[in-house]
């Protein structure tokens, strides 16, 4: 009898260390993060979204006291790794870093992706961009009119260089299109990156150039600007919007945000694991409220604005349905 209220107190002893080595465990697996964080970035070293990536990696690593890797998955307009955090577990350890509009809606529209925008939560949009259109500062053309006139009256003479599926190449067309100007009038040079776009206009090797603005700063000195694409007039160029400039035509093109970059998740993220979401969101959010990394991303030439998640799904779902109104131009 001995023996056996023994053997009955062992046991008991075992479960209840068992009961407590389980309830440590799954302890540690709600913890969030618990171990390294991968941040997956659409385009290449360098680029605007990298830049934008491997900065707040740093200063978010700190904020959920957690290392952050960051991987660069280029090619196809973000395609590729759009694919790559879609077929990654949606919990919380592989974030989309990425510049997403428009290269988003042409990946779907005219890319073949088989995604769908509403497969990603837009935590934050944070780098807004606008284009710009300008020509080589030793250019004969002076406005937008001149070179539209051209354009349309002397073919193949203009030469373009354009980001192929942005927002410039989209206007650009839009504007020949609404001008009655026959698309192959126009010599357009379709580029994979802004720096090849922006180098050949630098260099004199096209006539035009519609592309992000705040990228281009680094070739201010080397360029006339025509036009920007905003409702206002800015103080960073010294240009009109595009609807002044090309008002005596008799025509205008809606007004639409350019490149838009910041950070995304699979959709189920929110759902399966609704504290790890709001975690990251708030890290996000604390992490651009500090005004020593608002300094620091200012003075690097990158967007620091928190705009949340329901106003970026919602302007990158408002971008996607404009561009799925003209992607017949993007087509060609």
């Amino acid at each position: 009898m001995y023996t056996s209220m023994f053997k009955s107190a062992i046991k008991s002893a075992l479960i209840f260390v068992l009961g407590i080595s389980l309830f440590t465990i799954n302890l540690q697996a709600d913890e969030y993060p618990n171990k390294p964080i991968n941040f997956v970035v659409g385009f290449g070293i360098g680029g605007s979204a990298d830049r934008m990536t491997r900065s707040m990696s740093t200063f978010l690593s700190d904020e959920l006291n957690t290392p952050i890797k960051v991987f660069n998955k280029k090619g196809a307009s973000t395609q590729i790794a759009a694919n790559y955090v879609l077929k990654k577990p949606a919990d919380g350890y592989t974030i989309f870093a990425s510049t997403f509009s428009p290269f988003l809606a042409n990946s779907i529209l005219t890319g073949g992706a088989k995604f769908k925008i509403s497969d990603f939560d837009f935590i934050n949009v944070q780098w807004l961009d606008f284009e710009l259109f300008a020509v080589n500062k030793d250019s004969k053309y002076n406005n937008m009119v001149e070179i539209l006139n051209a354009i349309k009256n002397h073919p193949k003479t203009v030469k373009a260089a354009v980001f192929q599926g942005s927002v410039g190449q989209l206007l650009l067309k839009l504007m020949l299109d609404k001008y009655n100007i026959p698309q192959e009038n126009l010599n357009l040079v379709v580029y994979n990156s802004g720096g090849k776009a922006r180098t050949a206009i630098a260099g004199g090797q096209v006539d035009l150039i519609a592309i992000s603005a705040q990228g281009s700063e680094t070739i201010k000195e080397f360029i006339k600007p025509l036009a920007i694409v905003k409702d206002k007039r800015v103080k960073q160029w010294d240009a009109p919007t595009l609807n002044e400039a090309i008002e005596p035509l008799g025509f205008q093109v809606p007004v639409f945000t350019g490149s838009t970059r910041g950070f995304a998740v699979r959709k189920e993220f929110k759902e399966k694991y609704p504290e790890r979401y709001e975690k990251l969101t708030n890290a996000i959010k604390r992490t651009l409220a500090r005004k020593d990394v608002q300094k620091f991303l200012k003075s690097n030439d990158i967007g620091y604005t928190w705009t949340g998640p329901e106003e970026s799904n919602h302007l990158i779902q408002e971008s996607y349905d404009i561009f799925k109104s003209y992607s017949y131009l993007v087509k060609e």
